[in-house]
């Protein structure tokens, strides 16, 4: 099982024929992804390794049914971007572009919830649902197909705690890095239901970062609402007193934010916070051998 992402999934990609987007078109085809069209206003009757391009997402979505899609282009028009695949329809929008202007973000944030539509990103490296699909820039040969679900604020890091998890035998059942911008499109609130309610989900490991506070809310949420075990990576523990790091959500203020106040709300939770990446997958790994050999 997985969520969001699957062998069904048709995928168009906007900014196909820049060179971002024309590689990762590339790479999503040989993983095995079903890249059906891509766009790029002008250049319709195109195509890019073999997909056909068109000039619009409403005309992509018409010729070729797709469900979703993945945006590469420059982040002044990555909003409109998102804004035009919100348009045609496509329930699930991928948004790899970073540098989009937080207040280009507010509105977009609300009109795809209120069109019941999940925007993952911006400034993210995508989903991946192992041996399936995978839509964005993370690498395919480190995922494995299994029963750990992933979520992360980090690129980077995700695929450092994806490739221990393989190493160790924890297959993935579906790896979203919803991005590191201090406005999003999706939290770690809005996936832990689905992954509670997938049955090929057996555990989940969340990513945090420092700066914000996503973390403590889904602390609290992950109380009252889940009953599979979490996990938890905080990005930032090192991190200098009164320094900004990384990404732009990544900013600690006034006491809040911190490593300490997130790995506090984690464990109030019942959630282990490992403090290195081997200790992470160490902790989940002991955990489901434990079930399954008491099972």
């Amino acid at each position: 099982m997985s969520i969001l992402v699957s062998r069904e999934t048709r995928l168009i990609v906007q900014g196909i024929t820049g060179r971002d987007g024309s590689f990762h078109a590339g790479q999503m085809l040989e993983y095995g992804t079903r890249v059906v069209g891509g766009v790029t206003p002008g250049k319709g009757g195109q195509s890019v390794h073999g997909v056909p391009v068109f000039d619009s997402v409403a005309e992509a979505v018409e010729a070729t049914q797709a469900n979703a899609t993945v945006i590469y282009v420059p982040a002044k028009f990555a909003a409109g971007a998102v804004r035009e695949a919100s348009d045609a329809g496509i329930p699930l929008i991928v948004c790899i572009t970073e540098g989009i202007p937080a207040l280009d973000m507010v509105p977009l944030y609300h009109l795809v919830r209120e069109r019941g539509q999940v925007l993952i990103g911006p400034n993210c490296p995508g989903v991946v649902t192992p041996g399936e699909a995978k839509i964005g820039i993370m690498p395919g040969a480190i995922h494995a197909p299994g029963r750990i679900g992933v979520v992360s604020r980090s690129g980077t890091l995700t695929y450092e705690i994806v490739h221990a998890l393989t190493l160790r035998g924890l297959g993935q059942s579906t790896c979203i890095g919803i991005g590191g911008d201090p406005i999003v499109g999706t939290h770690f609130r809005d996936l832990l239901p689905r992954f509670e309610q997938d049955e090929g989900t057996d555990a989940v490991v969340l990513v945090g970062e420092i700066g914000g506070d996503e973390e403590e809310r889904t602390a609290e949420y992950i109380q009252e609402h889940v009953a599979k075990p979490v996990f938890a990576f905080i990005v930032g523990q090192t991190a200098p007193e009164g320094k900004r790091m990384g990404h732009a959500g990544a900013i600690v203020s006034g006491g809040l934010g911190t490593a300490d106040s997130k790995r506090a709300a984690f464990e109030a939770a019942g959630v282990p916070v490992a403090r290195t990446i081997d200790e992470l997958a160490d902790q989940v790994r002991d955990r489901m051998v434990g079930e399954a050999h008491d099972a």
